[in-house]
């Protein structure tokens, strides 16, 4: 219990006491080390200095701005500005030429991939991954791979990045869409369409119900993934005979997809990026490894 005794002079240590006392023990008033103390003092000086020069408090639209003006966020506005202004003709040049020809030209396809590496970090790896891997589990294709369902030349890819997909807020988004078998066909019926496409993708399967799933993939669905099932980029439709798989190719998640159908949405990239960013971020994609030769035009 403490108690308010008369300060004294402590014999052992001769320093002034506090006057406080717990339990029989006294507590010293040792003073602050001077070091200490001048550093303390410089602080609070160095603290109305900055408030000064530098923007410090809140108000309630902005804050001040200080005497020098300066902010971190001026600076890496500035610093932006610079680099723009450094690319500045670059950009240029590959915002108005035909995307075709890019290739024509090393040296600006090279700074346009590396470009398109930086806009692919910022806007795309959230969905596709930092290594463009994709992510099989949310339906986000992998970009490393061959396979295109709306075209992989450097035009075809630009579209898609500029207008995106299935989204609502571009007239030109990419479009299509599959029908919920879970309410058309019947559960035999969508055990043998089942088998039908696993046996399409080299996948274990049951022969006969493979068989019997035959004819209600010609019925049902061969109108967009063809007659083999081999899909079709015109409609977004996935070649089915490949051992790629956008959502999964286990039973279970083959069910889903013909049961509940999917319907994966991408935002136009074109009301966010400037044309040059769509065209760098195309030719980054395209050159992961599954880019497409545009067709010779004549």
């Amino acid at each position: 219990m403490a108690d308010n005794s008369d300060k004294r002079v402590d014999d052992v240590t001769g320093t002034e006491t506090t006057g406080h006392v717990w339990d029989g023990i006294e507590e010293l008033n040792t003073p602050l080390p001077r070091w200490w103390l001048w550093t303390f003092y410089a602080t609070c000086v160095w603290g109305v200095i900055y408030v000064i020069l530098f923007p410090a408090w809140p108000l309630v639209t902005g804050a001040t701005e200080g005497v020098l003006g300066f902010s971190t966020r001026g600076q890496v506005a500035a610093d932006i500005a610079a680099v723009d202004e450094a690319r500045r003709d670059q950009m240029g040049t590959l915002a108005s030429m035909e995307l075709a020809d890019l290739p024509d030209d090393p040296e600006l396809q090279a700074f346009a991939q590396r470009a398109g590496a930086s806009v692919f970090a910022n806007n795309c790896s959230q969905c596709h991954g930092a290594g463009a891997a994709g992510v099989q589990a949310a339906g986000y294709p992998n970009l490393l791979d061959d396979d295109w369902l709306w075209g992989g030349t450097l035009e075809e890819i630009a579209h898609t990045v500029r207008h995106g997909i299935r989204n609502e807020a571009d007239p030109e988004a990419r479009w299509s869409e599959m029908p919920a078998f879970g309410d058309i066909l019947v559960e035999e019926e969508i055990d043998a369409l089942i088998n039908h496409v696993r046996a399409l993708g080299g996948l274990s399967h049951d022969a006969a119900l493979a068989a019997a799933g035959d004819e209600l993939f010609q019925d049902n669905c061969s109108s967009c993934h063809g007659i083999e099932g081999m899909g079709m980029t015109d409609l977004g439709a996935p070649n089915l005979t490949d051992a790629i798989w956008l959502y999964g190719g286990s039973e279970e998640e083959i069910e889903h997809t013909i049961r509940y159908s999917r319907f994966g949405v991408m935002p136009p990239w074109g009301e966010r990026l400037r044309e040059a960013d769509v065209r760098a971020v195309s030719a980054y994609v395209h050159s992961l490894g599954g880019g497409v030769e545009a067709a010779p035009t004549n």
